[in-house]
Order: C-alpha cells, then sequence, then structure tokens
C-alpha cells in the first residue's frame, strides 16, 4: 500500500505537533478544532514565504475581495461532550490556506491528512481523488504547500456509493443502480467545478471533553477527480468541507448517525483564528433568529428587519446568508446604499478617491497627524427582534498617498446578500438545524469565554486598534445617545509598505461576476 505524500516541509512542522489517537467508537457528541486565517500572524510566522500581501494592505484586502467574488452563492444536546477532529488533544491548531478558512482532517485506513476549506454554503464534503485535474502542490506568490490526494484503493475503509443510494442526487445518469454514483459541484461562472463519485470512509474524530476518546464516523464524501477553474488555483486546492443544510453534509451524516445532535457553532476571533464545534448548541443567554426554511436548496438563510448606522434607524425587512466562506459582507440595493450614504455622511474625514484598486466605495484619508477617528456604531435588527452588533465594520491600511485609510468593508452586491466573515467576527456563531435557528453571543474565540465588550483588537500590532471614544461605548443599547465608536492608531507605517495592484485584479472584480455553488 502506497504510504502518502507529505505536506511541505512548512506545514509538516506545524502539523508534527498533533497526535494521532487510536481507533474507537462513541455515542453521542460533539467535536470542534481551532480555525486560522491564512494571513493571521500565526500562519504568516509558520510559512516563511515571501511575497504574502501583508495584513492592513490594500492588496491584503482587495485579494481577499476577489477571492469572495470567486465563491459567492455557493452552494446537541448540552450535556454531551464536545467532539473534535482527531489531529490533537481538546481543540486542533490547523493552518488555513487561501481566504478561505481551514481545517487540517484525516480520512480512511491508514489515515491521511487534508486541509479542507471550511464552507457553510455548500453541502458535500470532496477531496481531490485519482486525479486527472487537480492540484498536488502550490508553489506561487502567495504560499508554497504540497498536499495528499486521496485515493480510495489506499484506504480498506473506503467503498464506493452505489447509485441506489439515497445520496445519490444523479441516479438518472447511471445505467445501473449498482454503479458507482457521480457528482459534481459547480459554479455557474468561472468554469469552476469539481467532478467525481461519491464514496464511503471514515471521517477520524475525537471527544474534545477533556479525554479525547476517538470516533470513527462513517461519512460520505466526493471522489474529486476532475476540478477546474478556482479550483485548481485560489479555493478549496485540497478539497472542501461543505457545512450545509442538505443530507449530504457532514454535520447531516453525523447527526443521522446519532454521533452529535443537528447543530454546530463556528468562532471567527479577531486575528484570523477559530474554533468549529460539531453538536454545540450554544449557550442559553444566546440571541438568536430564526432559519428561513422552504428552499429548494436550503441555505443559512435569515431575515433582517432593520439597519441601525449611528442611531439612524431604518425599517427594511431582506434576507442575507450567514456565509463562513466570505471574507467580507455584500449587500444588494437598497441596503448597500442605506448603510454606506449613513456611514459616509456621518464621519468627519475626506472622502478618498485616489487609487482605483481599492475594492471599497466608501474609504477616508486620515490626515498625517491623525492618530485618532471616529465612525458611526452598527448593528442589523433580526427576525425575532434580536440584535446583532457589527464588531468590525471597517479595515484600515496605509496607502501611498497617505499615511492612512480606512474604509467600510461592505461590498454591493447585484443579487444575493451574504453575511461574511467581518460581520461574523466576535461572535460565537450557533447554526442549530434541530430548532432551525442562527445563534450568537459575543465571544473572543479562544474557548468561547464570553467577552463584556465588543472593543477586540483586529489589527497586528503596528496597526490601528479598536477603542471607544470618550463618552462613548461601542455598545449602543447601552445608551441610546451613544451612536458613535473611535479607532486609536498607533505611529503609522511608512505609507510605501502599501503594494499597488495591477490592473487584472480591477479586471478580475468586474468579469468574475457572483457564481453559485452546489450539486448541479
Amino acid at each position: 500500500m502506497a504510504s502518502p505524500s507529505p505536506f511541505s516541509l512548512t506545514l509538516c512542522v506545524f502539523f508534527s505537533v498533533f497526535s494521532f489517537l487510536s481507533h474507537s467508537s462513541l455515542a453521542l457528541g460533539s467535536f470542534s478544532f481551532d480555525i486560522h486565517h491564512r494571513y493571521s500572524d500565526v500562519v504568516r510566522g509558520i510559512l516563511p514565504v515571501d511575497g504574502l500581501p501583508e495584513e492592513g494592505t490594500i492588496d491584503y484586502y482587495a485579494a481577499m475581495v476577489r477571492r469572495d467574488i470567486l465563491l459567492h452563492g455557493r452552494r446537541l444536546s448540552e450535556d454531551q461532550p464536545p467532539l473534535t477532529f482527531l489531529l490533537g488533544n481538546e481543540t486542533i491548531r490547523v493552518n488555513p490556506l487561501g481566504f478561505l478558512n481551514y481545517a487540517e482532517v484525516t480520512v480512511g485506513t491508514p489515515k491521511v491528512s487534508y486541509l479542507v476549506a471550511l464552507d457553510t454554503g455548500s453541502d458535500l464534503f470532496w477531496l481531490p481523488c485519482d486525479c486527472v485535474n487537480c492540484v498536488t502542490e502550490y508553489n506561487t506568490f502567495e504560499w508554497r504547500a504540497k498536499f495528499n490526494i486521496y485515493s480510495p484503493s489506499n484506504s480498506s475503509t473506503s467503498k464506493e456509493v452505489p447509485c441506489s443510494s439515497s445520496l445519490c442526487q444523479h441516479a438518472n445518469q447511471c445505467l445501473s443502480p449498482s454503479d458507482p454514483c457521480p457528482y459534481k459541484v459547480s459554479y455557474l461562472s468561472d468554469n469552476t467545478s469539481s467532478t467525481g463519485y461519491l464514496v464511503e470512509d471514515i471521517l477520524h474524530l475525537a471527544t474534545n471533553d477533556g479525554r479525547s476518546k476517538p470516533v470513527n464516523a462513517n461519512i460520505t464524501l466526493g471522489c474529486g477527480r476532475d476540478q477546474s477553474g478556482a479550483f485548481l488555483s485560489t479555493a478549496a486546492p485540497n478539497g472542501l468541507f461543505g457545512l450545509g443544510i442538505e443530507s449530504v453534509s457532514v454535520p447531516s451524516i453525523l447527526a443521522n448517525e446519532g454521533l452529535t445532535s443537528n447543530s454546530f457553532s463556528l468562532c471567527f476571533g479577531p486575528r484570523g483564528m477559530g474554533i468549529i464545534e460539531f453538536g454545540d448548541k450554544g449557550s442559553p443567554g444566546q440571541s438568536e433568529t430564526p432559519f428561513n426554511v422552504g428552499h429548494r436548496h436550503p441555505t443559512y438563510n435569515i431575515s433582517i428587519t432593520q439597519l441601525n448606522v449611528g442611531g439612524n434607524v431604518s425599517n427594511l425587512d431582506f434576507a442575507a446568508v450567514f456565509d463562513s466562506g466570505t471574507s467580507f459582507t455584500y449587500l444588494n440595493e437598497p441596503a448597500y446604499s442605506l448603510i454606506a450614504d449613513k456611514f459616509d455622511s456621518m464621519v468627519d474625514e475626506k472622502r478618498y478617491t485616489g487609487n482605483l484598486d481599492i475594492p471599497f466605495e466608501n474609504c477616508y484619508e486620515l490626515s498625517p497627524n491623525q492618530t485618532k477617528f471616529r465612525y458611526p456604531v452598527m448593528n442589523l435588527t433580526m427576525k425575532g427582534g434580536a440584535h446583532f452588533f457589527i464588531n468590525h465594520p471597517i479595515v484600515v491600511f496605509a496607502s501611498e498617498a497617505t499615511s492612512w485609510l480606512y474604509c467600510l468593508a461592505i461590498s454591493r452586491s447585484d443579487n444575493i446578500n451574504i453575511i461574511g466573515q467581518n460581520f461574523m467576527t466576535g461572535y460565537h456563531i450557533v447554526f442549530d438545524r434541530e430548532k432551525m435557528v442562527l445563534g450568537w453571543k459575543e465571544s473572543n474565540c479562544t474557548g468561547y469565554e464570553d467577552v463584556n465588550t465588543n472593543n477586540l483588537p483586529i489589527h497586528p500590532s503596528t496597526a490601528p486598534t479598536a477603542t471607544p471614544a470618550p463618552g462613548t461605548t461601542i455598545k449602543p443599547e447601552a445608551n441610546g445617545q451613544m451612536n458613535n465608536t473611535s479607532q486609536t492608531l498607533d505611529k503609522p507605517r511608512s505609507a510605501n509598505n502599501s503594494k499597488k495592484l495591477g490592473s487584472s485584479v480591477i479586471l478580475r472584480l468586474l468579469m468574475a461576476g457572483v457564481p453559485f455553488l452546489g450539486f448541479v
């Protein structure tokens, strides 16, 4: 039996600190693991690769938006112990690459590791497999890595899923019920897809209750023989871990097998690190809003009834999808203009119109000696009346023309509304599929400790850190008259640190459109 190819040396050094646990089985539980953003300081320290966009630069945010556009539209019981991926004791620190968040998972017998993108906007878990077209290693401007490729013949626990299976959505393409079930996950633009057939194999998990008892979960995954488009470059080159609502997703399979409750949570920390936990139903003090059900392809779709920008409330009913695979938030009209125009009217700085490569419309320049600025607080009122306060609505970076710029980190969408990671930052977000509600509670995401303030650091030590303005609070519910927050700047870095983006970036932003990922 062929031995699995290793990750590159830099990834091996990182992951070698995690030990594999022995096989066994366990009843009900939940699983969790740590997740990191590829451009977090932790990951930058692990991958000594020149050319990474520096956090807090135009390149950094433009690349994140470019990756978002490629990915848009893709398609527990409280006393149960949490469950985690089998790569550590209670949690696993993983190295997410790309602007998606990633986890290292182990599949098959013997165990082989894969670095998979975590995505609440799609359902199927697929891996590059016996490839016709796939990425086996990366050596690009952004990072370097070698990837393991899944092979059913190398796993003694792998077996094909026949066309007769209830999970086979393309049985009409089969010549015989015993044929392997085909699948295709596609974007409707950018020629991005993964095509192959379904297999069943073991996903190695463990309890996260301090005992780390191993759990072998029989799950269905895609053997992705042929990848195209972004899957060969910017998105999920080593597989995608769908967290959606459909029955083929791993959370659904774990619940149907009685391993966890039908719920999971994500927590995105302010510096790019986070936690995912299967079977987590949250805490009694969390806020909640119901999912909108009845869609042909169900997603984590919620309803927003009010927008509050600096104390100015607009009654506006619209739906939006909570999508972990999107870095920023994307809104269509009229929600986008309502927020952008009110934000613009309440800031003191001059509107920046210089570098057209900036991927946001509402940007403002600070004077050379300016060390503080104020911007309006924002919150969303969800269906049911709960408030979702936006901890991090802005991004701050150096520019070539001035010491610092700050931008409202919301982009205009032509169709679907997406609540991205920047709005989720600082929250423990629960996707409760039993109650069909979205839950949230403030957290620093270092173990789900609750926090008492929205004042969470989001920038490296050399960049601005958020602080409340004198006489104000970041939580407007504490005092209805306190409608602004402030940002205090450290000594600005040289504006020359900001790299200029090429015109091809703008072309890709204009041409990419908003693709849809799902079963077709």
